[in-house]
């Protein structure tokens, strides 16, 4: 389906990782490939106990990130970058962009601002199939946000203590995530 392979290797490691640990409450693993350019359904939501591939998506990067492809990354306030690494999934609440799932970043350094910073999954008319023809899909500033119509469904099938794993082949990320690397 696109999934790089060393995307997956790396989610899967850090995953086991966050299994040992009982950092999860479910077996369920969501890879967001960044590697891949936003004009490609590069969100990924995995039934680890199966093998499945319970959900296959577009997803928004930051606005401060590039253009097509994500390539710069940051965890700091206000930057309007995605952040890298492992997250688990928490609750929802109904905002600006209707259901809304918060995310607690893991890593620090990489992702732990993720709360502070407000970075959430929802959804957004700027990301989707209505916009495959364009030069690049809107942006976020730094949601990992997805298609509107496609929110609930996503949210709902990842809420409650689930992993999601945001890749890049950033060489200092992949070096130094003490999940990954644990």
């Amino acid at each position: 389906m696109g999934l790089s392979e060393s995307a997956f290797q790396y989610a899967y490691k850090g995953f086991q990782q966050l299994v040992n640990n009982g950092t999860l409450n479910e077996q369920v693993l969501t890879i967001v490939d960044f590697s891949q350019p936003s004009s490609q359904k590069r969100m990924y939501i995995l039934d680890m106990a199966t093998g499945e591939v319970l959900f296959n998506t577009y997803v928004a990067h930051g606005r401060n990130s590039g253009l097509n492809y994500a390539e710069k990354f940051s965890n700091n306030n206000e930057s309007l970058q995605s952040s890298l690494g492992f997250y688990v999934t928490k609750g929802t609440y109904i905002g600006k962009h209707g259901l809304s799932l918060r995310l607690s970043g893991l890593e620090d350094g990489w992702n732990s601002n993720a709360e502070a910073r407000a970075v959430v999954m929802h959804g957004a008319e700027y990301i989707g199939s209505g916009r495959a023809d364009a030069a690049y899909m809107g942006r976020s500033w730094g949601c990992p946000a997805v298609p509107q119509a496609q929110a609930s469904k996503v949210i709902n099938l990842i809420k409650d203590g689930t992993a999601l794993f945001v890749y890049h082949p950033t060489q200092k990320y992949l070096e130094s995530s003490k999940i990954i690397n644990g």
